[in-house]
C-alpha cells in the first residue's frame, strides 16, 4: 500500500487529488465523505474521505479479463487523519488485481500503477 503524510488539510488534499485524477485521464466515480456523514449525526470525527476512481474502458477490460474481479473496481484513494496528520493512501492497481492471478488483469494494473502514483504524488509530502 502506498501511504504518505501531507501538510495539506484533508479538504485541500482531496481537491488536489481530484485535479490529478482528471489530469491522468481517469474519472472520479464517487466521493465518500465519512467526516461529513458523521457530522450529520452530530458526531465529530477526524478526516475520513474516500475517492473512488476508474474509467469505463478500463472497466470493460476488467470484466473481459475476469468478470468476478469487477468487485474490485472502482479503485480507491483514502484520505484520513490520524495521530501523524493527514494521510493519503491507496492500494496500487497491481496489488488489487494480483489475487485474481489473471495475466490480463495484471497488465491493466501495470498500466494504471503509474497513473495512481502520479495522483498520490500530486499531494505534497511532509
Amino acid at each position: 500500500m502506498l501511504v504518505k503524510t501531507t501538510p495539506l488539510a484533508a479538504d485541500a488534499a482531496v481537491e488536489t487529488l481530484k485535479a490529478a485524477i482528471e489530469s491522468q485521464g481517469l474519472r472520479l466515480v464517487s466521493h465518500i465523505n465519512g467526516q461529513a456523514n458523521a457530522a450529520k449525526l452530530g458526531i465529530t470525527v477526524p478526516a475520513d474521505q474516500i475517492l473512488e476512481l476508474f474509467r469505463p474502458d478500463y472497466a470493460v477490460r476488467v470484466w473481459k479479463a475476469c468478470k468476478p474481479a469487477g468487485i474490485d473496481i472502482p479503485l480507491r484513494i483514502y484520505v484520513y487523519e490520524d495521530e501523524r496528520g493527514v494521510r493519503v493512501a491507496c492500494r496500487m492497481p497491481t496489488e488489487v488485481f494480483s489475487p485474481w492471478n489473471e495475466p490480463a488483469l495484471s497488465a491493466i494494473g501495470v498500466e494504471l500503477d503509474p497513473m495512481f502514483r502520479a495522483i498520490v504524488d500530486s499531494v505534497p509530502e511532509s
